[in-house]
């Protein structure tokens, strides 16, 4: 069973029949259609050559389908991992450069490693770190910048930067050097893609086109755009009148490749390769998780760790970029009916033939073309709507989001993602130093308690019910000793004070000092310190402690049986109206 478990492959190949073959191949060839010119941008997108980004397509995807859990997940170069590639590598390398290729080779290996340490650690868990409004915000603020980042190809003119300010200057001093032809074909293409993305699959349905069909065709359109700007680009010799094209690709598989050894750059390059990661595995499980939904099927995260960290540990020894599963060819691996794994296998056959066959054709490819197809795949990032319904429910999200966005934005991707992971943990810590807790009472003739401030409760004057609603830890147990003693001193006449506990999930060394502390003033004061409703393993924990001898009431299963203990038929309940 273990074995199986670090090693996917044995659970689904050992079944692996003709049917589920037929239907792999089948999406299998769809998405290598998809993916080649995807992946020739994402690795312009990088600052690399066209082919870095076919080599990290072919054995990722073999590595990732032998240990990764998903049955349709699609690996390979994506826009947001390409961007983060460029920026991580700007401060060391120029783009093109032997040392930059060196770099990218580097960060694909590292990011490998930590993520296959931390799946061998059983660290998937970390990525909760890292909010959905966070992740949400950083990736619209990406697209933004990757659709920027490739005006210039539109236009055909210089360019640079990694954030909209650089591009902009850049953009501003070059406007006036706009290619015409190059603008013309740009923009054809990328007119080409939004309409075939938003009204060609309606289109060929009321042509009589079956609706898998119609959206198969959709997805594949910009192979369509490539195949036809590439023989315009042939025929026309349009390299010798301006246009600027993707230029010579070497032929062939790639090569065995070995990362640098220059510590150096290796600590240079560590924070980048770590974020890399752990966007990409973020990225990645969503995207895996909600196709798994659909049939059924379940992911380990810890083994995606491993999965990811496999494919990129490939990526990197095979001249690739870093990978991470991508969103759009995910899909479309599934709605094309992939099986099991073994269609991105199969995808890597397809793109190692285009690396064999193609290359010469890939040379006349005009990279606005390239430009095009990565803001129409990179639109469908942007969530604007996201901010509004972010602000409507929590302004303390809605500022971790605005403060990723804006510094990915306007200084750089690692400074969005840091900032806000720190604005999240903040916001964690800041929310659960100061527990929710409430004063409750009896819903009358029941055995349920509910806050006296919103609901008609039976309350009494000598025992006091609180309620706390979090976890206790180092942050916020000294919160809770000062809402015990500002509650009792308020309230003179109560004799018995129960912590109703239904919520607490952990009590650290840190709160069970405090709440050592609080039974002593209790005692103190003259007043019986009892606990109702202690989950089992938290129970567990407490026995091992003099906590539990030394309390000075008791520990009841429930809060009504404290009631009942407590709560004399002498003493008339009042009824709390407030």
């Amino acid at each position: 069973m273990s074995l199986k478990r670090h090693l996917p492959l044995l659970q689904w190949l050992p079944q692996y029949r003709k049917e589920q073959a037929a239907s792999d191949l089948v999406a299998a060839v769809i998405v290598t259609v998809m993916l080649i010119p995807q992946s020739l941008a994402y690795a312009l997108l990088a600052g690399l050559p066209a082919q870095v980004g076919l080599y990290a397509s072919i054995l990722p995807l073999v590595l990732y389908a032998v240990f990764g859990t998903s049955r349709t997940l699609s690996v390979g170069p994506v826009a947001v991992v390409a961007l983060m590639t460029a920026a991580a590598l700007a401060p060391i390398a120029a783009p093109g450069s032997p040392e930059y290729l060196a770099g990218a080779v580097l960060l694909a290996v590292m990011s490998g490693l930590m993520l296959t340490a931390m799946g061998l650690m059983k660290l998937g868990f970390l990525a909760n770190f890292l909010s959905h409004p966070v992740i949400s915000g950083f990736i619209t603020a990406s697209g933004l910048v990757i659709a920027a980042s490739q005006i210039r190809h539109l236009l055909g003119i210089e360019g640079a930067g990694h954030n909209l300010l650089e591009i902009g200057e850049s953009l501003a001093g070059n406007l006036g050097q706009t290619h015409g032809p190059t603008l013309l074909m740009g923009t054809g293409t990328l007119l080409f893609l939004i309409f075939a993305r938003t009204h060609l699959k309606s289109l060929l349905v009321r042509s009589g086109a079956s609706a898998r069909a119609a959206d198969i065709a959709t997805k594949t359109a910009p192979i369509l755009a490539v195949l036809v700007t590439t023989l315009l680009a042939w025929g026309l010799g349009l390299g010798a009148l301006g246009f600027s094209l993707v230029g010579q690709v070497p032929s062939g598989l790639p090569q065995l490749t070995l990362p640098s050894m220059d510590v150096v750059v290796w600590k240079q390059l560590a924070v980048g390769a770590l974020l890399i990661g752990v966007v990409g595995f973020v990225e990645s499980v969503s995207v895996g998780q909600t196709l798994a939904a659909k049939r059924r099927q379940r992911l380990d995260p810890d083994q995606e760790l491993i999965g990811l960290g496999a494919a990129n540990l490939g990526a990197g020894f095979s001249g690739g970029m870093p990978v991470t599963g991508g969103f759009s060819r995910s899909v479309v691996n599934f709605d094309a009916g992939a099986k099991t794994p073994a269609a991105g296998a199969y995808t890597a056959v397809g793109i190692a033939l285009a690396t064999l066959v193609l290359t010469p054709a890939i040379a006349y490819l005009p990279t606005t073309t390239l430009a095009a197809t990565i803001i129409v795949a990179v639109a469908t990032l942007i969530d604007f709507p996201a901010l509004r319904r972010t602000w409507r429910y929590s302004r303390p999200d809605f500022g971790a989001m605005l403060a990723t966005i804006v510094l990915t934005l306007l200084h750089s991707v690692e400074a969005g993602i840091v900032a806000g992971v720190g604005l999240s943990i903040g916001l964690f810590l800041y929310r659960t130093s100061r527990p929710h807790s409430a004063v409750v009472g009896r819903v009358p003739g029941t055995e349920h308690f509910r806050n006296i401030n919103r609901h008609q409760v039976e309350t009494s004057q000598q025992v006091t019910f609180l309620r706390v609603d979090e976890s206790l830890y180092f942050a916020n147990a000294r919160f809770l000793e000062e809402t015990v003693m500002d509650l009792v001193t308020r309230q003179p006449q109560v004799k018995d004070l129960v912590l109703v506990c239904p919520a607490v999930n952990l009590i650290d060394a840190s709160a069970l000092e405090s709440l050592e502390t609080i039974n002593e003033r209790m005692t103190d004061a003259g007043v019986r310190l009892h606990l109702s409703e202690v989950k089992g393993p938290v129970m567990d924990r407490l026995k091992n402690t003099q906590l539990l001898s030394r309390l000075g009431g008791q520990v009841f299963l429930s809060t009504f049986e404290a009631w009942r203990a407590l709560v004399t038929p002498a003493e008339m309940p009042l009824t709390s109206a407030r």
